[in-house]
């Protein structure tokens, strides 16, 4: 079956995080912080700790807020946000980290912008995958909700013609106008990373597996069936979101019982209950 990853999602990434992995049998992790505290990754104490408890690091997210200061789709940002990937790419990737996850844009994006930042988008895409290409890495394109860009299959297939190089990483919970199991078939082994989590498929939620709507067998027999052969990686935070009636926080070994309720054909349990009366995504403006 599938080996078992887990985001960093924002938690504390020191010795203890690793100790958690491993004895709870975590063993991939995707370094994801806030912009903020990017600057302080210490690269060689993180490549040494993994070397140290036996977690591989699958993935790396790149940075995709402030909105108005990283985003590859916005024609004022672009540069400066190609810079600032170029330089995490190169970090991430002298450490063995050979997959970069990436959004295609912030939001919110008008209807008659979307043209002119998708074309940006996909320039941004076409300079970043040379770079990753060159540092033995790869570019992951992330699938989008609401009006980001590669909120359906359609965008995703437009954002990945600009190079064969590059990947995707399939978001679970982003997706609100197809289904799953279709969206992996249309891209088969372009899927080379995933992030686990569970929606009620009014908006994204982050919720672990159990607690939205999700179909898990459907998934998991879906991604079986085009040959992927990444981890199953979960996007959760420890504290819980407040879309959630109030229930204990998450640990390591939730993730785990979790992943392997799923692979064993059943249910998985939900640790807590959603809170009532939630409201579908709209549009803002």
């Amino acid at each position: 079956m599938f080996e078992i990853g887990l985001s960093t999602c924002s938690k504390t990434i020191d010795e203890n995080l690793f100790l958690q992995y491993r004895e709870a049998g975590i063993a991939a992790m995707e370094i994801a912080q806030p912009y903020d505290e990017i600057a302080l990754i210490n690269y060689k104490e993180i490549l040494s700790l993994s070397e140290k408890y036996g977690v591989r690091l699958n993935s790396f997210h790149l940075p995709f807020a402030p909105f108005n200061t990283v985003d590859i789709s916005n024609p004022s940002a672009q540069e400066g946000t190609i810079e600032y990937h170029t330089s995490l790419i190169k970090k991430a990737a002298a450490i063995g980290i050979e997959k970069l996850i990436i959004h295609p844009s912030a939001e919110p994006i008008k209807a008659e912008k979307r043209r002119e930042r998708m074309d940006c988008a996909k320039l941004s895409l076409s300079r970043l995958v040379e770079v990753a290409d060159k540092e033995g890495a790869v570019l992951c394109v992330e699938d989008l909700p609401r009006t980001c860009l590669g909120r359906n299959s359609e965008e995703i297939a437009e954002l990945v013609s600009v190079d064969e190089r590059l990947r995707l990483c399939l978001d679970t919970n982003h997706l609100f106008t197809e289904a799953l199991p279709d969206y992996i078939r249309k891209f088969g082994k372009r899927i080379v990373t995933i992030h686990v989590s569970d929606y009620d498929f009014l908006n994204e939620r982050h919720w672990l597996p159990g607690e939205g709507d999700i179909g898990w067998q459907a998934v998991l027999s879906a991604l079986k069936e085009v040959g992927y052969e990444g981890p199953w990686l979960y996007e959760v935070g420890f504290e819980r979101p407040d879309t959630l009636l109030e229930g204990r926080p998450l640990n390591c070994e939730d993730i785990v019982r979790n992943a392997k309720q799923i692979f064993g054909g059943e249910k998985p349990t939900a640790i807590a209950n959603r809170k009532p009366g939630l409201e579908k995504w709209v549009e803002q403006f």
